[in-house]
This record gives C-alpha cells, structure tokens and sequence, in this order.
C-alpha cells in the first residue's frame, strides 16, 4: 500500500468516527445548545482531540455571531474543518435526522387526535411545564451574557417590543439594532489584534441570498394566496432561520407570534404541548418546527403532513448551514475585528430579551379566564406549575426531559 491511498484509508476512518460520535450525540444530547456546546467539548475536544478548546470556542462564538442554531452549526462547522463541505453536510443529516423524525410523528400524531376529536387533556400538565421551561432559560441566559447597564437596557427594549408589537417582522430588527449599538460603542474595550486583509470566497453566501430572493420574488409574482402553502412554510422558515441570533429558545416567540397569533396554522394547545414534548427529544431545539411543519399541513393528509415537516426543516437548517460554510473560510482574519467582537454584547442582550418575551407570550394563554369563575382554580394550578418547573430547574439537578415526563405520565393517569 502507497503512502497516498494509507493517508486516505485514514482520513475515512477518522471521518467515519466523527460521524458515529456524531450520531451517539444526535440520541443522546437532551438539553438545549447550553448543554450541548459542553458534551462536544467532551467528546470533540478532550477525548478525540480534533481541536483545542481556545479553538472550538472560538468556532463557537462564530456561531453566536450568524444567525441560525448555535450548536447545530458548531457541529456542521467542526465538520467542516475535519473533512470539508461533504463532511459537513453529512453531519448535519445525521445531527438532526432523529429529531426531525421523532417531532415529524408527534406532529401527525397531534393533529390526528384534533381531527378525530379525540381529548388532548392528558397534555394538560405538559403545557404550564414547558412555559416553565422557558421562563427557566430566560433566567439562565439573561445571568450568563447580560452583566452592563447597556445589555440590560437592550434586554428591556427587547422584551417589550416582542411583547408589544407581536409580528414576526419585529424580532430581526431587534436583534440587529441591539449587536449595531454595542458594536458602535463598546468596540473600543476590545482587545486590539492587528486584523489580516479578508480574503472572501462568494459562492455560499450568493447561494444563500439567491435562495432568499428565488422563493419570495416567486411567492410576490405567483401571489400568495395562490403559492401551494408547503412553499410559503419553506419560506417562513428560510427567512426565521436567517434572522434568529441565540439558539431555539429565542425561536419559540417568533414561531408563537407568526404562526399561533399572526397565521392561526396551529392552536395555542398544539404549539405549547408540541414545545413541551420537544424538551423530551434530543438534538437541536430547532427540529421543533418540523412539528409545526406538519400540523400546518394537516389538511394535506398523513404525506402532505411529513412533506410539510420536511421543507420546515430543511427551511430553518439550510439559511444558518449555508453563512457557516460561507464565514468559516475567512474566520481567522474576521475575529480579530473590535467591531465584530463588541457586537456579541448586544446581540446576546436583545436575544436574552426574545427569551423573556417567549415566557410571557406562553403565559399569556394558560392564565386567561376562558370559563368564568371556576376556571380560577385551573389558573392556579398553571402558574404553580409554571413555578414549581422553574424551581426545580433552579435548585436541582433534574433535567427538563424527567420534568415533562413526569407531567404527561401525571395527565394520563389522572
């Protein structure tokens, strides 16, 4: 055996042990992107020895900078620097394949419960448990990256105008107003690093923007009403997955807003026990929207259903897939740039504020008297549960996954 064909029989086999660990993750890692980033330092960094752990942060903060799933494109990009974009795609197949798959069926099975009128109380307690969830990560988050009177400024501004204003327009703005008025004025308290001319390669960013552009003109000319209703969820979901800083908590506002209250494709019931659920699956957060995918499809039948779970991912994955293979190449030169460090503050502070916004937007509709005086008790028990999970997260060990379990074992057997 040559020295050629010996070096390419191992970078196989190096590849083929990345793509094994990545699928023990894809099963194993319950969550969120906060628990995630820690099992690939252990698995990636101190046990395969891929990368340093200075590096793997750095790559991450990449991440934190574009917009997207966080630890889905720390995965995709260490993919990426192992075996290049053939590598790197794969990885991402195999990442969020089972999630995908497992919150595609709670999806049809949801929606053929609603159609049979068959009862969804036994999610009743799930519900209250997942707002809990997220009023949880809001506190977690808002602790880790908000410590200036200017983040705390930026997380209040951000929190009100979700609140407030509700459309789904909102959101990008407010992030990006919030990295703007950091970059611009904290950038002097960065670290001053002698920054390399960039050196840019095009290609995937002109093929994120053309996909962009491809599926709106088209949906502009074709009119809206008549584009068949899978390529208005592609868009819906390109469109979220390219202004969405922060990983999948700040997701479920924009999600809540766009399709609960501005579209109306699913309940309040079906996206809080979807979301609840989802805190049960592993792998990236964001493969809830394959659930919204498929209830929104749900006058398609069973394969309308999987089709619409489908282009749901594919449309919140490709956007943050596409800027990673796209930055990575000029990284090294890109970080050493005061301005671009200087906006994580604000990015951080006004995503921190969607968080918060996401508690409130789900509280909402689990404490709003729908049946007079004796719905009060219900009220009760919501907000006890609301608090109970945020206290349990707090102070124990317990991780989300037990908390919704042991919710739906409770509806189902009371």
């Amino acid at each position: 055996m040559n020295s050629v064909a010996f070096i390419f029989i191992m970078k196989r086999i190096r590849h083929y042990i990345f793509l094994r660990d990545v699928a023990w993750l894809a099963i194993a890692a319950f969550g969120g992107p906060q628990v995630h980033i820690a099992l690939f330092i252990d698995m990636f960094v101190k046990k395969r020895g891929y990368l340093t752990e200075k590096e793997f942060m750095e790559l991450n903060a990449l991440c934190q900078i574009l917009p997207g799933p966080t630890s889905t494109q720390t995965i995709v990009a260490l993919g990426f620097k192992i075996g290049g974009p053939q590598l790197a795609y794969l990885t991402l197949l195999i990442w969020a394949l089972p999630a995908v798959i497992t919150m595609t069926i709670l999806g049809i099975t949801i929606s053929y419960f609603n159609n049979q009128s068959l009862s969804l109380d036994f999610l009743r307690f799930v519900q209250p448990l997942a707002v809990g969830l997220v009023c949880y990560a809001a506190f977690r988050i808002t602790k880790m990256v908000v410590n200036t009177r200017t983040g705390v400024l930026l997380l209040i501004i951000s929190t009100v105008c979700a609140f407030v204003f509700r459309s789904p327009f909102v959101f990008p703005l407010v992030v990006v107003f919030g990295g703007l008025v950091t970059a611009l004025s904290r950038f002097k308290d960065q670290d001053k690093e002698e920054p390399e001319p960039l050196k840019i390669e095009w290609a995937n960013f002109f093929l994120y923007v053309s996909v962009m552009l491809v599926i709106g003109i088209g949906i502009l000319i074709i009119g809206i009403k008549n584009t068949p209703l899978w390529v208005r969820l592609f868009e819906n979901f390109y469109r979220n997955g390219s202004f969405i800083f922060g990983g999948g908590q700040v997701l479920i506002p924009v999600l809540f807003t766009e399709f609960v209250e501005f579209k109306g494709y699913l309940t309040e019931q079906e996206f809080l026990s979807g979301f609840g659920l989802g805190q049960c699956v592993p792998g990236p957060v964001f493969s809830f929207v394959s659930f919204i995918g498929a209830i929104s499809m749900r006058g398609a039948g069973v394969g309308g259903e999987i089709w619409g779970a489908f282009v749901a991912a594919a449309g919140i994955f490709l956007p943050g897939t596409f800027l990673i293979f796209f930055v990575i190449r000029f990284w090294e030169q890109l970080k050493k740039y005061r301005i671009v460090k200087a906006s994580l503050e604000g990015i951080h502070a006004a995503s921190s504020g969607l968080v918060i916004a996401a508690g409130l937007l789900l509280l909402t509709p689990i404490i709003r008297p729908e049946h007079g005086a004796q719905d009060i008790n219900t009220i009760l028990l919501n907000l006890s549960l609301v608090v109970g999970a945020f206290l349990v997260l707090t102070f124990t060990k317990i991780k989300p996954p037990w908390i919704i379990l042991t919710g739906l074992l409770a509806g189902i057997l009371l």
